[in-house]
């Protein structure tokens, strides 16, 4: 299969390597010589490493670095069967891309996006042919992350579908299938782990280190929330959160903190600008942590609480199947346990209850119970 990859900053990059790895004729494509050259070292590197730790021979390497070509114009790309962009998330930008991109590949390729954030939907109107385009949203570092979710558009041919899905997954990658809505499944089911935590972090119920605490040892999180949002990068996290929220009507639930605001108004991104939410010098000071066991068990209900109502929510409304909504979440973000059967070992009711005893501390919408959590419960009882 002849792949088209746009975009070779890291995850453009990584998908190129997922793709050659599976024996693609792979053709990666930026503007920039410069970041195109950058993305070949990077690569070079990443392979080296690989032989070295003897993930992969000599020989292999080298068979899957022939299938890369680094291409400096879109017109390379005139024989790909698909081809994926992964460029800054700016529809404006993305959708002349793609009404380029139209003129020069063939009518049966397949356009995809590999945006996190972005309405399919409206990428795919800026093609004549928009029954050809998808969403195919890898998770970085893409070679590593098993999940891929794959979103139809409302225009998206059920073939281009099916085509999509199966390459994937043959291409080693564990696909789910998630509807054309804010934040797919992973970025809308998870909002709640960041959201609560700078909530609890805000009403001054516990410091950033206690909360990350709580979250780990309570929930057995590999990374607490603020950890995580320093890995992630504060901008990039914040800039999902503002479009989820604003994407879905400004719905509390989704409501950006100014904390992390002001973090990224700061230039405090997190561990890639040495400050975050943490501080990540040389000579820092590791934070003390309240080690309160009835506090960190708080910590850890509420929050919980908060990611299965949600996950309960995308059930509801379709986004996915229970399946794939737990798949998504331990496979797309490394969570213990599917949060939909974690909440049937926890007991769906004490779910409810908890939702509902928030709802009526705050009298917040932020804390109204799903419907389906409801009926889920009464179904379980």
């Amino acid at each position: 299969m002849i792949v088209g990859v746009i975009g070779s900053g890291t995850m453009g990059s990584g998908i190129a390597q997922v793709a050659a790895t599976a024996g693609c004729k792979v053709f990666l494509f930026d503007e920039s010589a410069i970041a195109l050259q950058k993305a070949e070292s990077r690569l070079q590197s990443t392979f080296s490493s690989l032989v070295e730790k003897g993930k992969l021979s000599f020989e292999k390497s080298a068979e899957i670095r022939s299938n890369i070509q680094y291409a400096s114009s879109l017109q390379e790309l005139k024989n790909a069967e698909l081809v994926i962009e992964a460029i800054v998330e700016n529809k404006e930008i993305k959708a002349k891309l793609f009404s380029n991109l139209e003129q020069i590949v063939s009518n049966d390729c397949i356009l995809a996006s590999n945006t996190s954030s972005l309405s399919i939907a409206s990428l795919a109107a800026s093609c004549k042919k928009p029954e050809r385009f998808i969403g195919i949203h890898f998770f970085n570092p893409a070679p590593l992350m098993a999940l891929v979710e794959i979103i139809p558009a409302v225009q998206t041919s059920e073939i281009v579908m099916t085509k999509a899905f199966y390459t994937i997954k043959a291409w080693g990658k564990i696909p789910v299938k998630a509807r054309d809505t804010p934040g797919f499944i992973v970025n809308r089911v998870a909002r709640p782990f960041y959201g609560e935590a700078l909530r609890i972090f805000d009403e001054g119920l516990a410091d950033m280190p206690t909360i990350d605490w709580a979250m780990k040892t309570f929930g057995g999180f590999k990374m607490g929330p603020f950890e995580l949002m320093d890995f992630i990068g504060n901008d990039v996290n914040f800039t999902v959160t503002e479009t989820v929220f604003h994407s879905f009507f400004c719905d509390p639930r989704y409501m950006p903190s100014f904390t992390q605001k002001r973090m990224v108004e700061a230039g405090y991104l997190g561990r890639k600008t040495g400050r975050g939410f943490y501080d990540y010098s040389p000579n820092a000071i590791k934070p003390s942590v309240d080690e309160d066991p009835d506090l960190g068990k708080m910590i850890f209900d509420r929050t919980l609480a908060m990611l299965i109502n949600e996950a309960a929510e995308a059930l509801h409304y379709g986004i996915a199947s229970t399946e794939d909504i737990d798949l998504a979440m331990t496979k797309g973000v490394n969570y213990p346990k599917g949060l939909l059967n974690w909440g049937k070992e926890i007991g769906l009711q004490t779910i409810v209850n908890q939702m509902d005893n928030l709802f009526e501390e705050y009298h917040d919408p932020r804390y109204r119970a799903s419907s389906k959590l409801r009926k889920m419960a009464t179904e379980c009882a």
